[in-house]
């Protein structure tokens, strides 16, 4: 089933018991939960609390939106928005990349977070850099951020899912997490004080950009290390994100790959 407020390629859950078993067995896939106005008891209730307990956002909203996105089908006041592709834990990724402080330092993971980046056709080109340039993981926010959906997937060419992804309530605090598990974080801006090519990438670095319009946010912004960017000689403000990103990615790779052992 698909509905165009819910994404046009976004796959939707009706009814209580598939969207509470959703909850219960990949959390990771599902965007958000709607529940119909007025609707309510223990089953929903418990719905409600799986969801807030996986991070998922919980909407209450008009009966017709509900009965518009089931399309025919039984809801019961329930239903969820769900991705195409799962979401890792945070931690858990960051386990598995590097477990503690002294693998960060040798392995020199290369992580990218993504501030708010709406477009998913931006988000999948961005992914399949990613994927090329070897990064470990990336890490967006859970509001105002494109879905991994299908329009992600099909601008990434298919290799979206080969990079994982996970989704946090806020990135500047999870910025001063990697800063304690030994990463480094640049963030891209036009105005930077250094620039890509001065950038040490040969160490952990987590990368951040900004989204299409407005760049990092302020609160994002200040706790980076550094801000980085990109030097331009023709008359062009700024580059669209998903290129800047490559650019960034690939002198990445290219200085780990020219530094010896």
């Amino acid at each position: 089933m698909k509905d165009t407020e819910a994404r046009p390629d976004t796959s939707v859950i009706v009814g209580r018991h598939p969207v509470r078993e959703a909850l219960e067995r990949d959390a990771g896939r599902i965007e958000k939960v709607l529940i119909q106005k007025g609707t309510g008891g223990p089953p929903v209730e418990a719905i409600r609390r799986l969801a807030t307990q996986a991070g998922v956002p919980v909407q209450y909203v008009p009966a017709p939106r509900i009965a518009r996105l089931a399309a025919g089908l039984n809801h019961q006041g329930v239903a969820a928005l769900a991705s195409p592709v799962a979401y890792e834990d945070l931690d858990a990724m960051l386990r598995r990349i590097a477990p503690d402080h002294e693998a960060v330092r040798a392995r020199k993971p290369l992580l990218l977070l993504l501030d708010q980046i709406e477009d998913p056709y931006n988000l999948g080109a961005i992914l399949r850099s990613a994927a090329a340039a070897g990064v470990d993981g990336v890490i967006v926010p859970r509001q105002h951020m494109a879905p991994v959906n299908a329009a992600a997937l099909k601008a990434s060419a298919g290799t979206a899912g080969r990079v994982p992804v996970a989704r946090v309530g806020n990135l500047a605090e999870t910025i001063l997490q990697l800063k304690e598990r030994g990463y480094w974080v640049a963030g891209a801006a036009g105005d930077g004080e250094t620039t890509v090519w001065e950038m040490d990438w040969n160490r952990p670095v987590a990368l951040v950009m900004g989204s299409e319009g407005k760049g990092l946010r302020r609160r994002v912004a200040d706790v980076c290390d550094y801000r980085v960017a990109i030097p331009m000689r023709g008359a062009v403000e700024s580059l669209n994100v998903s290129v800047a990103t490559g650019i960034l990615l690939f002198e990445a790779a290219r200085v780990r790959l020219a530094a010896p052992g």
